[in-house]
């Protein structure tokens, strides 16, 4: 199991990447060929069983042992005022998830997925940004170990999602850092706030921006100075991930903001992953183009808790099903393409 224990172990997993099994993946459109239908008239979906083929390293990929992975975090950012619902409410909607009263529980069930959660250091949130980095070096790293420990032998999918009051906030900061353009352009309203709550966002995200100005703007330290540690264990866990050839369904802005860092630094962190949805956060469709991810769903949830991401998985679980239970041309009796 990797574990993030210094930076340079962190540089070095992101600089060397795995890549998919090459044989795997020709197996896997090959059969693809061979099943009774026109050629892509499933169109996406036969790009979804192939890309997991790859991955997993196997013809006729399954989903055995899926896992819906969400990390909880609280920030102090939120004494600015970016959000609709106080702090206490992470730890509130964390004993929901374990109580299975969240929609994660409902939609994790229905995906056939298993459900972890880990709240990190919830009664001491991360700093205010704005002053000060939000964690110190020892703090990230832990956070990118506690995402990397959900990535257990046997995994074979795993989904991304958080809980953290102010996150939103954090989200606009990392993707402004990674990609470049003004707060307003990644400043959404997050859990509802009014014109006014945005307003105070693009202040905060502004100020935090101008504040890290002159740090490096290099994966680690923006996730360190402007992240928070569910974020950072969302990043941890995607490069965790790819070091075992686990594919990976992202859910919306937050989520994607933990990858920003990474692909700034190295694109080819985005291989291994599905873009699950488009949320209706503004700032997430941006996102997900500067990523290069098409989101299988789009259905205006911003939620979050990995939920968009764990309703995509009934879309590739269908992917799947084509993939392995349909007949050949040959095994059917049925006349293929001229």
């Amino acid at each position: 199991m990797i574990r993030f224990d210094s930076l340079a172990a962190f540089d070095a997993a992101l600089a060397d990447l795995t890549v998919p099994d090459a044989a795997a993946t020709a197996a896997a459109r090959d059969r693809q060929a061979q099943l009774t239908k026109p050629a892509g008239s499933l169109g996406r979906l036969e790009d979804i069983a192939i890309f997991l083929a790859g991955w997993q390293g196997r013809e006729r990929p399954a989903i055995t042992r899926g896992r819906a992975a969400i990390f909880a975090g609280n920030h102090g950012v939120t004494v600015h005022g970016v959000s609709a619902f106080p702090a206490s409410v992470t730890a509130q909607m964390v004993a929901n998830f374990q109580a299975g009263g969240a929609a994660i529980n409902a939609f994790s069930a229905a995906a056939g997925l298993e459900l972890k959660v880990a709240a990190l250091d919830l009664d001491r949130p991360t700093a205010d940004f704005t002053a000060e980095p939000a964690m110190s070096e020892a703090d990230c790293l832990a956070a990118l170990s506690a995402g990397a420990a959900m990535v257990e032998p046997g995994i074979d999918l795993l989904v991304v999602g958080e809980m953290g009051i102010g996150n939103s906030t954090a989200a606009a900061a990392l993707a402004a850092r990674s990609f470049g353009g003004s707060a307003a352009e990644w400043v959404g309203p997050g859990t509802g706030v009014d014109s006014a709550g945005i307003a105070r966002k693009v202040a905060v995200v502004d100020r935090a921006l101008a504040f890290h100005a002159d740090a490096p703007v290099a994966a680690f330290e923006t996730l360190r100075r402007v992240g928070g540690r569910e974020i950072a264990a969302i990043a941890g866990a995607i490069l965790a991930a790819r070091r075992a050839r686990v594919p990976v369904v992202l859910d919306g802005f937050i989520s994607c903001s933990a990858i920003a860092p990474l692909a700034s630094e190295n694109p080819a962190i985005t291989a291994h992953c599905l873009a699950g949805h488009r949320s209706a956060e503004p700032g997430h469709a941006r996102l997900l183009d500067r990523l290069g991810l098409a989101p299988l769903l789009s259905l205006d949830m911003r939620l979050g808790e990995g939920s968009g991401a764990a309703v995509a998985v009934a879309v590739i679980r269908s992917a799947l099903a084509a993939h392995d239970g349909m007949a050949t041309f040959a095994e059917a009796g049925v006349s293929g393409a001229a």
